[in-house]
């Protein structure tokens, strides 16, 4: 999950060469026009299922992507600033809103209706930290009705949701995390990592994962009752310090799964350390696990990105 620099027309936006606009170090765009080294992530002990199957495309760059229970995909779009619904692999993606400013994560609550976050620019990351201003979005999967959820967060990138309906987000450009309460309660700074930018929490509850993107990049987890002692969980080796480690997800298993820009990789945190499921999928921004028994279906591990490609990658499915 990058930070969106400016809207200029499609045709300036196609391909990687727009690069990113990380926080601390333009330089690290570096790594977005051309893959990393060889010298990446080792792969996974897990034997391969097959290779990457492209399953649907928006035309647009894919910032972040969540199923439902009902199977169906909703992604948002990075420039245009739209929600998509993508009912099933194969089928035509469909815009569910106009240009509501939804360049952020998207996350489904218990009721089916989706969070999504704004302010995934420049400007509101940069200045998040000291004015956040930027809101959450709840937005109807059916009938695309949006309404704001909560206001007066940084500028959101990353957004993941607790079992009680807390919503946790980051900051590209700032360090702040984001708490809002289930009662609509709104905390800007409720913890504290740099270059924030993948999110998750545990399915109990008790930890938050947050990936740092530049400078140091690596995995934290705060305690949900800590918010003040992040803790570094994982560090990625000196190699892929240009990888940019962007989305993340958890498997049924709590195990980490993050998404590489330059390394073209997807990693798994496996013993403390990160191994590689996949290769070769360069300029991706999210990964997530599919939902129900139809369309993006339970256990399948699916990777957006910067090209709009979506692709089921068969050697990350879940192994329950």
């Amino acid at each position: 999950m990058t930070l969106k620099v400016s809207r200029r027309p499609r045709g300036v936006l196609r391909g990687p060469g727009r690069g990113i606009a990380s926080l601390a170090l333009l330089a690290a765009a570096a790594g977005v026009l051309a893959p990393a080294p060889a010298s990446a992530a080792p792969a996974c002990a897990a034997p391969g299922r097959g290779a990457p199957v492209q399953v649907a495309r928006i035309p647009d760059w894919v910032e972040s992507i969540v199923v439902d229970e009902r199977g169906r995909m909703f992604a948002t779009a990075y420039f245009t600033g739209r929600v998509y619904r993508i009912d099933a692999p194969g089928r035509t993606p469909v815009p569910l809103t106009g240009d509501v400013g939804a360049n952020g994560g998207i996350v489904v609550r218990a009721d089916g209706r989706l969070l999504v976050g704004t302010g995934n620019d420049l400007v509101h990351s940069l200045t998040g930290d000291a004015l956040p201003t930027s809101k959450l979005l709840l937005v109807d999967p059916d009938t695309g009705e949006v309404t704001t959820y909560a206001a007066g967060l940084g500028g959101i990138d990353g957004v993941a949701l607790a079992p009680d309906g807390t919503v946790y987000t980051t900051t590209l450009g700032g360090r702040n995390i984001g708490r809002v309460s289930p009662d609509g309660r709104v905390d800007p700074a409720w913890a504290r990592v740099p270059q924030p930018n993948g999110i998750a929490v545990s399915p109990d509850g008790t930890q938050v994962y947050v990936i740092q993107t530049t400078v140091a990049p690596g995995l934290y987890r705060i305690a949900a009752d800590d918010p003040a002692h992040p803790r570094r969980w994982v560090s990625v080796a000196p190699s892929d310090v240009l990888a940019l480690p962007d989305g993340l997800t958890l498997d049924s298993t709590g195990r980490p799964l993050i998404a590489t820009h330059a390394a073209g990789q997807i990693w798994r945190v496996e013993g403390g350390r990160l191994c590689a499921v996949e290769s070769g999928l360069h300029l991706s921004t999210q990964v997530t696990y599919g939902q129900g028994d139809r369309g993006f279906s339970a256990g399948r591990l699916y990777r957006a990105g910067v090209d709009g490609k979506i692709y089921e990658v068969p050697a990350g499915a879940d192994p329950s």
